[in-house]
């Protein structure tokens, strides 16, 4: 990937197409506006002279102005903004990353899990913790919300259930 990235500054590809790479690993978008097929078949053909392929299943052409389009666990595109009742072009955590929060969360406030509660809410403040460290960028409201009161009600469910509470444990 590097190879890739080095050819795409010495070549002055980004700043002949006035296009932008984000690149994570072996993972990367090419930000440009008009004419994406070009900047496609160049991405393929440079590719393709370094030993390096794409993959097909992975690889699209989207109008983020129109479509969102999910990278490095964040869905950007357009999003509707509460607030004032308009669309932007933005950033949040996609569905999937909070869903693996969710069930990262759920497995670690099962029944099963006899350890002591100082340790169960040590992990479990780790993980929200450090999710909400890396969605630190973008419209999360809706996102954190979502986490926090999934959260709010296993963390009293478990407890009411190792506590032998009867009802939802709100008492």
């Amino acid at each position: 990937m590097n190879r890739f990235l080095k050819h795409w500054r010495l070549t002055g590809f980004g700043d002949a197409f006035q296009a932008h790479v984000i690149s994570y690993a072996d993972d990367f978008v090419i930000l440009r506006c008009g004419r994406a097929v070009e900047a496609l078949a160049w991405t393929k053909a440079v590719m393709t002279k370094l030993g390096l392929t794409l993959n097909e299943a992975k690889t699209s052409l989207r109008n983020a102005r129109q479509e969102r389009f999910d990278f490095l666990g964040y869905s950007s595109g357009v999003h509707w903004f509460e607030v004032n009742g308009k669309w932007h072009l933005g950033a949040r955590p996609s569905k999937k990353s909070v869903q693996r929060l969710k069930t990262r969360v759920g497995e670690l406030l099962v029944p099963s899990n006899i350890d002591p509660w100082p340790e169960v809410r040590d992990k479990l403040n780790r993980s929200l913790r450090g999710w909400s460290n890396y969605f630190d960028y973008g419209s999360r409201s809706k996102a954190y919300r979502s986490v926090d009161q999934y959260a709010f009600e296993r963390v009293r469910r478990f407890l009411a259930r190792r506590h032998k509470v009867q009802g939802r444990g709100n008492r």
